[in-house]
């Protein structure tokens, strides 16, 4: 039996929301319990396993305030819906307002491994989510997603997957088809008392910079299927399997824990995205930003390449 379909979410007032920990949480525990490992990207990290963190919606919507990212938010939103529609170019992600895939689409990067320069490979992101391979050929997860949901939301099967394991061997003689292996998207969505809950796990997190723009395009996906299907989002909950720190962020990562926790910030659909029937029409733009009072923002934390 289908759940009965309640309205869509609505946000506490912001003065009554309560100060989000979470992300803080995470970021601590690494400092303190992180073991410091070797890395191909050439700096060491601090590194812990297997840590979650929960955010319902209505209290607010997973922006991270230790510091601000308000010039960026929207652009991990643009990066996904590249990914839903396929894209794995430099040139498909520049439609959608993504500019920093170049260092992993170099000549370098990709002709060892059999890559045309300037794409990230049919075995990343856009690869999985939009073409994965299939008997019957190539299979759209997202669209597939969506109508399961519709049809069928009592089900503990609503999940995406982007690993296609084919495609990340590593090894003598094995040649992976990507440059990067995913990080991130492993998707799951439950209907619960006419509540969408999702839960987005990633095998591996750049705490300090990769994963305050995961939260922010696992839970806008919670959005978009509330808007697909008409469950209101009630929670996103963020996996993190080996969560890391690089040694050369632990200085930004002290900054960040120095300042007050805050309430975290309101996230909507705008008119224009309140009018998308079909889940691979969404941008970046569709998504307005209020209550959001971060901390101010740390310039140039390190990134590994």
């Amino acid at each position: 039996m289908g759940a009965a379909k309640l309205p869509v979410m609505d946000y506490l007032p912001y003065d009554q929301r309560p100060v989000s920990t979470e992300y803080r949480r995470v970021l601590g525990h690494i400092l303190r319990a992180g073991v410091e490992a070797q890395t191909r990207q050439g700096v060491n990290a601090l590194t812990v396993m297997q840590q979650t963190m929960a955010f319902p919606l209505a209290q607010g919507f997973p922006v991270i305030t230790e510091r601000s990212i308000r010039s960026f938010w929207r652009k991990p939103i643009g990066e996904l819906c590249a990914f839903i529609n396929g894209a794995t170019t430099l040139a498909e992600f520049e439609e959608f307002g993504v500019d920093w895939w170049g260092p992993w689409a170099t000549p370098e990067k990709t002709l060892r491994k059999g890559i045309e320069p300037g794409s990230i490979g049919p075995g990343s992101y856009g690869g999985a989510f939009h073409s994965f391979p299939a008997p019957d050929g190539p299979f759209d997860q997202f669209k597939h997603l969506v109508e399961q949901l519709r049809e069928l939301p009592e089900l503990r099967t609503h999940f995406v997957d982007p690993w296609i394991a084919p495609y990340q061997v590593r090894g003598a003689g094995k040649q992976p088809r990507t440059t990067i292996a995913p990080c991130h998207g492993w998707v799951h969505v439950r209907v619960l008392d006419g509540g969408l809950h999702l839960h987005m796990t990633q095998r591996s997190g750049d705490v300090p910079v990769g994963v305050p723009a995961n939260m922010i395009q696992y839970a806008a996906l919670a959005l978009m299927l509330e808007q697909l299907t008409g469950y209101r989002a009630a929670a996103y909950y963020h996996t993190i399997s080996d969560a890391h720190v690089y040694t050369d962020q632990v200085p930004a990562v002290r900054a960040m824990l120095a300042t007050e926790p805050r309430a975290l910030p309101t996230v909507t659909l705008n008119a224009a995205g309140r009018s998308v029937t079909d889940i691979h029409d969404f941008r970046a733009d569709h998504f307005d930003l209020a209550d959001y009072h971060p901390h101010p923002s740390i310039n140039s934390i390190p990134v590994a390449t």
